[in-house]
């Protein structure tokens, strides 16, 4: 049996805000934009090559806005993708590798997978964490 992580949902305080943010800044692809009611809205995004998609939205979780943390987006070159989202505004922490227990400036020497890291927040505060894997296939 496969399990297969499709959606993520992410607390905001304003949806409109979020939206802007995660598709303007972080590049990430509106797939919908729902709205029933006044007390329901469900936008879900999805980051540039991810099979997994967030939502954003009113009335889809009791969880505190700005309380997500360590959501990882895996990347194929770490200092490019922390380029381009610079580029577009977002605050993005300086690239860093552990050497040792010690953080370390700039991607791992030898850039292998899962060892380089850059973070940001969103608006309200939620956590991504760029990882790099430099090898994308997954069999």
């Amino acid at each position: 049996m496969d399990y297969k992580l499709e959606l993520v949902l992410i607390p905001v305080t304003d949806v409109d805000r979020a939206k802007a943010f995660y598709m303007e800044r972080a590049g990430f692809k509106l797939d919908v934009d729902f709205r029933p009611s006044e007390s329901f809205r469900v936008v879900q995004l999805t980051p540039p090559g991810s099979a997994c998609s967030i939502t954003i939205g009113t009335g889809v979780t009791t969880a505190a806005p700005g309380s997500v943390r360590g959501t990882h987006l895996v990347v194929s070159d770490i200092v490019a993708a922390r380029a381009e989202l610079v580029e577009r505004g977002v605050e993005v922490s300086e690239v860093r590798h552990l050497e040792g227990r010690t953080w370390v400036t700039g991607p791992n020497p030898e850039r292998s997978d899962y060892e380089s890291f850059a973070d940001f927040t969103d608006p309200d505060g939620n956590g991504w964490v760029l990882q790099e894997r430099r090898e994308q296939a997954h069999t």
